[in-house]
């Protein structure tokens, strides 16, 4: 399947086009969010069963197959939010503490994004390993930590930094993901036959309805990118091309497959908007939420679901 074909089957996937009509809806000014308890019960069931799913992968895998991505996946946490923050000091007139939200944003990961990624693979016949979910959980906290040590540099409140961390580590990300894994181990293939009806066959479109919200939203947010200026925006479209390539030029030096390279390209060109904007809200208070939830949500995130995604899985056929 070349890159126009992938392209076009990622537009026309339920997922993509529930997110479209949510941003129409925007547009039009109808009122489709949905109930805030439903948002977050389907929240849960999203990390559950993503760390489910990733478990039983992670309990059939070798120490010898996930210690490289693991490592390369660390190292990728470590480096993406600094380049950020570099990055957005030349393209923009934020100031430290705004960049530094940003670059939390961006030096975390998406679950919905690597989820969509995931469908999209499977739908183009391209296997992941099943310890993908683990690598998910690996990029989730270190790009935060790292931005918040930037904007430390230009801040003396310690007490709330540490909050702030303590909020990622036993936020609801981390421990629905860390758990979902620890019962994927568990319970290996047998125990998970008997709820793959639940966490398996619905998936997809459990899927869609949050991304029908999720348009909802990025759809609310495309207005405060457009008061950042269009360095932001330069920022939110090329920023994920350029980690997302070097994700998987990772994924295939550390040896995983052509699938396995474009979900780690996936994971480094995604922006969170879970875990970040809780820790950021936190620590770092005076930063602009419409500039780092406008650029993660309402520009990166719709780019990476309807272009990112299948750009990047060309590029790891091209060089599998």
């Amino acid at each position: 399947m070349g890159p126009l074909d992938l392209a076009v089957a990622n537009l026309t996937s339920a997922p993509v086009l529930a997110f479209a009509v949510g941003v129409l809806a925007t547009v039009l000014r109808a009122d489709i969010r949905l109930p805030d308890p439903v948002y977050q019960a389907i929240s849960m069931y999203l990390l559950l069963g993503i760390g489910i799913k990733g478990g039983v992968g992670l309990r059939e895998a070798s120490l010898e197959e996930v210690a490289l991505p693991a490592l390369a996946t660390i190292a990728l946490g470590l480096t993406i939010p600094v380049v950020a923050f570099a990055l957005l000091r030349v393209l923009t007139r934020l100031g430290p503490i705004d960049r530094a939200a940003l670059a939390a944003h961006y030096g975390s990961t998406s679950l919905v994004t690597f989820t969509a990624a995931l469908l999209f693979l499977e739908a183009s016949g391209e296997p992941v390993e099943g310890f993908a979910a683990t690598l998910l959980a690996l990029l989730e906290v270190p790009g935060i930590v790292v931005a918040l040590l930037l904007a430390r540099r230009y801040r003396s409140d310690g007490d709330r930094w540490g909050e702030a961390l303590r909020e990622v580590v036993t936020g609801r990300s981390i421990v629905l993901l860390v758990g979902g894994l620890v019962i994927g181990l568990g319970t290996g293939d047998a125990g998970y036959a008997k709820v793959e009806p639940f966490f398996g066959a619905i998936f997809s479109g459990v899927l869609t309805l949050f991304l029908l919200e999720m348009g909802v939203v990025a759809g609310r947010r495309l207005g405060d990118v457009r008061h950042a200026g269009p360095g932001l925006v330069v920022f939110a479209v090329g920023f994920p091309l350029l980690t997302g390539s070097v994700g998987v030029l990772a994924g295939h030096a550390t040896g995983l497959s052509v699938g396995g390279a474009a979900i780690l390209g996936v994971l480094a060109a995604s922006a969170s908007y879970i875990a970040a904007p809780a820790a950021v809200r936190l620590a770092l208070p005076e930063a602009n939420p419409g500039v780092y939830l406008g650029s993660s949500l309402g520009v990166t995130f719709p780019f990476n679901l309807v272009a990112g995604i299948p750009l990047l899985a060309a590029l790891s056929q091209a060089l599998g």
